[in-house]
């Protein structure tokens, strides 16, 4: 009878109804509405649907795969991945970096830790890896031809950061630290793997509420941009007709990522891991002799490391974690920083338009925002709405490209100030 009651006694069952770990349920229920959006409406589903699993199996209670105190204090603490022993003197120092007493409650004094296998692949995420291999596969499947066949779009992908530095500004006077408030506004670079690399070398405690906030806002773009671009323009903006772009050709193609690695890593050293990857990625494709590793990249490498890299920011939205009042804020300066991000490259564009002889359609500074390709579609969308003879796509690629490495240059300067 007696080990009957301790099975029972085992099972998650009975330990849903154990302290604090109602909360774990409330997390189980966010992860099934990741799904729903996913799976049903199609939000991001090769992201959202591996996070909400990640959320799932890392809020079941005692389920062992995941354990925040292994990256207590924005660290790895190898001896404790080795089977080292948890020492007051482990406590002490981790309550001096202000742990929470949830994370540390999670051992005790002279225990062990059971590596499970979320631990394993968070490892990727920890040490910068998956978001890097992520740029890679991103820039073997980009084309920066729209962007060095004009390459003052490049003034509105930076524009288009406007919204990083406010939403930093933003959350420093509501009393996030230095570290925090860039990981927050990173959200508005609208680029999830850099938001990820920056949240895990300055506030890895917010992987979670930030990674989920900015995939959300990312499958969001086509609902939140639209109203700000049609406030910002008139509608005899939104018809101008912008002319086919020249053809660019396969040696300027092959040069454009090596020049900007060499200059971006020279400019700014923190966002060379990056920067680095998304050119050899791109220059795999426009060479011409990288054929089967640049089709590695886009296929086989990046659905691997989607699904770890989704899984792994997914285990760490932890009830102790996520549910707090952080997370709100969180959630809400996200939208602010996708509103000023689109909003910046509208403006830039209008005022570009008032000093250039062949004006610029002010709808493809909100593409700006590095969420590829869906920015430029949305651009190309509303723009027919009012000219549908209108062909914007291809012209808002080029802000859409230039975003990318804009949040990827605002990420390197936030971690060389914060870092």
């Amino acid at each position: 009878m007696e080990a009957i009651n301790n099975f029972l006694t085992s099972t998650g069952f009975y330990l849903f109804t154990q302290g604090d770990n109602w909360k774990c349920l409330v997390m189980i229920a966010i992860s099934c509405v990741l799904l729903f959006l996913g799976i049903k409406k199609k939000f991001e589903p090769l992201l959202l649907v591996p996070i909400a699993i990640g959320m799932l199996v890392t809020n079941l209670p005692d389920a062992g795969m995941y354990h925040e105190i292994l990256f207590a204090g924005g660290h790895v603490h190898w001896d404790l991945f080795q089977g080292g022993v948890v020492t007051p003197e482990f406590i002490a120092e981790m309550q001096a970096l202000g742990v929470s007493d949830a994370v540390l409650g999670t051992v005790a004094v002279g225990s062990t830790v059971s590596v499970g296998l979320i631990d394993v692949l968070y490892l990727g995420i920890k040490l910068g890896i998956y978001p890097c291999l992520i740029f890679m596969g991103v820039g073997s499947m980009t084309d920066f031809g729209p962007l060095i066949a004009n390459p003052k779009s490049l003034l509105l992908g930076a524009a288009a950061q406007l919204g990083i530095f406010i939403t930093f500004i933003g959350c420093r006077l509501m009393g996030f630290s230095g570290a925090e408030a860039s990981s927050v506004g990173i959200i508005g670079g609208a680029d999830g793997p850099t938001a990820i690399f920056v949240t895990a070398m300055l506030a890895p405690a917010l992987l979670g509420p930030i990674a989920v906030s900015a995939y959300s806002y990312m499958a969001l773009v086509p609902v939140i941009q639209p109203p700000i671009m049609k406030a910002l323009t008139t509608e005899k903006e939104r018809q101008i007709v912008m002319r086919p772009l020249r053809e660019v050709s396969k040696k300027e193609k092959i040069f454009f990522p090596v020049v900007v690695t060499v200059f971006v890593a020279l400019l700014v050293p923190s966002a060379a891991p990056l920067i680095a990857c998304l050119m050899l990625g791109n220059l795999a494709r426009e060479c011409g002799v990288l054929d089967r590793l640049s089709k590695t990249m886009q296929n086989e490498l990046m659905n691997i490391v989607t699904i770890f890299l989704g899984v792994s920011v997914g285990a760490t939205a932890t009830a102790a974690t996520f549910l707090s009042p952080k997370t709100l804020a969180i959630m809400g300066m996200g939208v602010v920083a996708f509103g000023f991000g689109t909003a910046g490259g509208v403006l830039l564009a209008k005022f570009m338009n008032l000093f250039l002889k062949e004006k610029i359609n002010p709808l493809i500074g909100s593409a700006g925002v590095s969420a590829v390709p869906m920015a430029a579609r949305v651009s190309q969308k509303v723009g027919q709405q009012y000219n549908p003879g209108n062909f914007l796509l291809m012209h808002a690629m080029g802000p859409n490209v230039a975003g990318v490495i804009g949040s990827a240059i605002a990420a390197g300067v936030l971690i060389s100030l914060f870092g």
